[in-house]
């Protein structure tokens, strides 16, 4: 019960901050729980389901205040949903410490998108295709690695040349969907203690939604990226250090 409350805990603080930021928490939350002893692929499984149960409700505020554009989520959305699942599966025959590795990657890549990335297009994507390619790619190495996917995906939207406020809108719709995916592959061959998925999940909309609250304020978001940016360097290192020694 103790690592319950502790973890738990940890939830309930990394998605008041990820969320102050307008990010999920899950990214974070993987390593740290895998760090406390949680199996890996447990804790992506758990870190898939808390960032599900936070981002779902943003979803269904999209969709009634009419602010998703179809044309441009769709291609990106089916295509996720359909890979992140087959990622997750993948996941399954492929060696652990691999697994590991690559997401040590995507740490230093959020990480470096929210302390250094710039705003501005690398280049100007206008065919659909591209968008249907975009879905493809972060849908399963999101699936892969156990995140929603929402960390790769707008800093690479954003350097293809698309508004940052339709990237936001794009993700907040996409990620809980294909999170939810890849959750339910995972559940499939990974044992689940549904006690500790019910405690994280509930302290996970807890701070989501405190973060939320506290992003409306006078805050500013630039220091508060690069604190997240700190700690998702932080974990890296960490697991850095781990294939080292």
């Amino acid at each position: 019960m103790e690592n319950y409350l502790l973890y738990g805990g940890i939830s309930f603080v990394l998605s008041i901050l990820f969320s102050m930021g307008g990010a999920g928490a899950g990214v974070a939350l993987i390593p740290v729980l895998n760090f406390l002893g949680l199996d890996f692929t447990v804790a992506k499984a758990v870190g898939l389901f808390a960032g599900a149960s936070t981002t779902i409700t943003s979803s269904i505020m999209n969709i009634k205040r009419r602010v998703i554009e179809y044309r441009f989520v769709l291609p990106i959305a089916s295509m996720m949903i359909l890979f992140a699942p087959l990622g997750a599966y993948s996941s399954r025959f492929i060696d652990e410490e691999i697994v590991k590795f690559a997401f040590m990657l995507m740490l230093f890549y959020s990480a470096s998108m929210m302390m250094f990335g710039k705003k501005k297009a690398l280049v100007h994507a206008e065919r659909r295709a591209i968008l249907f390619l975009v879905g493809i790619i972060v849908g399963f190495i999101a699936g892969l690695l156990g995140v929603g996917g929402g960390n790769i995906l707008i800093p690479l939207l954003v350097l293809l040349g698309f508004e940052p406020k339709k990237v936001a809108i794009t993700v907040s719709f996409v990620v809980p969907f294909s999170a939810l995916g890849s959750f339910f592959t995972y559940a499939t061959y990974v044992p689940l203690d549904w006690q500790l998925l019910a405690i994280i999940s509930v302290a996970a909309i807890a701070g989501g939604y405190i973060g939320n609250y506290l992003m409306h304020f006078k805050l500013d978001q630039s220091q508060i990226k690069k604190l997240m940016a700190v700690i998702l360097y932080l974990l890296a290192i960490k697991l850095l250090y781990h294939f080292i020694v």
